[in-house]
């Protein structure tokens, strides 16, 4: 019994991990603030949230895990808020989505940030 619940601890971590590391290529891949924020989003959420199940798992029923329970519900309530009022904050400061543009260099399948 030991022996699966360590294994799903280190699948659960690993994952977490891997979503990390993909969420801060994304940062540094991704077009605009728009999609960079969802990158970074996610990353939160998710590679956090799969983290801290993790160690969850191999805390066994312990205070830790109570604590670090009631961490992921403060993570995955307060990130996609936080997540929300940031690009609302940018869209309303006048923060254009990005869009490929008609003709030119969309056609060669290059993207460009839109402008108003």
């Amino acid at each position: 019994m030991e022996t699966a619940l360590d294994i799903l601890s280190w699948a659960l971590l690993l994952g977490g991990g891997a979503f990390v590391m993909i969420g801060g290529i994304g940062l540094l891949r991704l077009p605009d603030f728009y999609t960079r924020l969802h990158a970074a989003g996610m990353t939160d959420t998710l590679g956090a949230g799969l983290i801290i199940l993790g160690m969850m798992v191999a805390g066994g029923l312990s205070l830790v895990t109570v604590k670090l329970a009631l961490l992921g519900a403060l993570i995955f309530l307060t990130s996609p808020t936080a997540t929300h009022a940031i690009a609302n904050a940018a869209f309303t400061a006048g923060l254009e989505p990005w869009a490929k543009k008609d003709g030119g260099a969309a056609d060669q399948g290059e993207a460009t940030p839109s402008k108003a």
